[in-house]
């Protein structure tokens, strides 16, 4: 009897001890095979997962779904070239509905329980800062295509493929005065977000520097981001000839139909905040016709890159046309992709060791040759280095300015 029992509880150990372990093999496995795309079912060894987060819904909600399609699509090119050998990306991406407080920081917990080992993202200023040490805890590289502040890049394993804030409110400043577009400007923007103050303050600065006269600034915050009659009166009463708006699409889309209804015809020039303007629901897009913005990316510019972008995106994406936060993050993946080549990096080392390798050879000589610039460099503080694009809205579409 005894010899039974033992016998017995000896299978029972080893049934127990195989189902952990196809248990702990079950979990790692589905760790690096939850993305969306580009991931494999076979060895998780040759997966190295990119995580990203940000706004899919919401009032921001086109630019994360336009960063999470790009990250995607890229992806997918990457894996199909064959340039990373048997080594293959995979994505995971979560909704941090642009909140910086709890929902970043849970989708950024969210992505390292899918087995993130680099982050795109996150998509949205605030949210940035909610998670940035947080990557820097974790040693994890981080890389955003649109968090533009410059305290987003703090930590010395954060980086930036869009213009840092101080740097747009520097080149609209340089660009109305060096073109002529207007003398007296007026500025509304929102003083309870990060980016937008960021470029109000070196705008007015810039402004003042190069003789453009800032008439009126009419600032709102989150709280009041609906009604604009008092800052659209104060800019119309002071003969501004131009609004500068270094805020987000969905409260311009108001300001300008707004100042239609105040009989107010100004000028209006903004920065890549107004990217997607042309899709806001029910937005008579008519009313944007002339504005303009600076941008990195031209969806109609005539480079066989570009255009071949704009068609793959359309393809893949309802025919949605791509804006500048995608053609950033496509970017994002296709420069981790070059240094992933250019280091040697493989699928079976941790984060942290990616991460040390990434950050240093980014600021060591890397250059790359993109959709948003050719000759991108990054300073040992994480900022790019590239030249924006002035567009203007014409006949309902983005057109490049001379």
């Amino acid at each position: 009897m005894k010899m039974i029992k033992k016998m017995l509880a000896f299978s029972l150990a080893a049934v127990m001890a195989g189902s952990c372990l196809a248990s702990c093999g079950s979990s790692d496995s589905s760790s690096k095979s939850d993305g969306n795309n580009g991931g494999t079912e076979g060895d998780s060894s040759k997966v190295i997962t990119i995580g990203g987060s940000g706004p899919l819904t919401g009032g921001a909600a086109q630019y994360g779904i336009g960063v999470k399609n790009a990250v995607e699509l890229a992806v997918k090119d990457v894996n199909a070239s064959g340039e990373l050998g048997d080594i293959k990306l995979e994505v995971v991406f979560e909704d941090d509905e642009a909140d910086p407080a709890d929902k970043a920081v849970n989708a950024y917990n969210t992505l390292k329980d899918k087995g993130m080992d680099i982050m795109v993202g996150t998509v949205t200023t605030g949210s940035c800062l909610a998670v940035i040490d947080k990557t820097k805890e974790d040693n994890i590289f981080q890389i955003t295509p649109s968090a533009s502040a410059q305290d987003v890049i703090a930590n010395p394993n954060c980086f930036q493929v869009c213009f840092t804030d101080p740097n747009q409110g520097r080149a609209s400043a340089d660009y109305i005065a060096d073109n002529n577009v207007a003398k007296k400007v007026a500025i509304i923007y929102d003083s309870s977000d990060a980016y937008s103050s960021g470029i109000y303050n070196t705008f007015k600065s810039e402004a003042s520097a190069k003789g453009l006269e800032v008439v009126s600034e009419g600032a709102f915050t989150k709280d009041s981001k609906t009604d604009f009659s008092a800052q659209i009166a104060d800019a119309k009463n002071k003969g501004a000839e131009l609004v500068f708006l270094p805020i987000y699409y969905t409260e311009a889309s108001l300001i300008l139909a707004q100042c239609k209804s105040a009989d107010f015809a100004p000028k209006f020039f903004g920065c890549d905040g107004l990217d997607g303007i042309l899709s806001v629901e029910g937005f008579d897009t008519a009313l944007a016709e002339g504005v303009m913005l600076l941008t990195p990316f031209a969806a109609d510019a005539a480079d066989e890159a570009t255009q071949k972008f704009v068609a793959d995106y359309k393809a893949a994406y309802s025919d949605e046309t791509p804006n500048q936060f995608a053609a950033d993050a496509y970017d994002c993946v296709k420069i981790i992709a070059k240094l992933i080549k250019q280091e040697g990096i493989t699928a079976d080392m941790s984060a942290s060791d990616m991460c040390d390798k990434l950050c240093a050879a980014i600021t060591n000589g890397f250059s790359f040759d993109g959709l948003t610039g050719t000759g991108m460099t990054w300073t040992a503080e994480g900022a790019v280095s590239k030249n924006p694009k002035a567009v203007v809205i014409k006949n309902g579409t983005y057109s490049a300015l001379q």
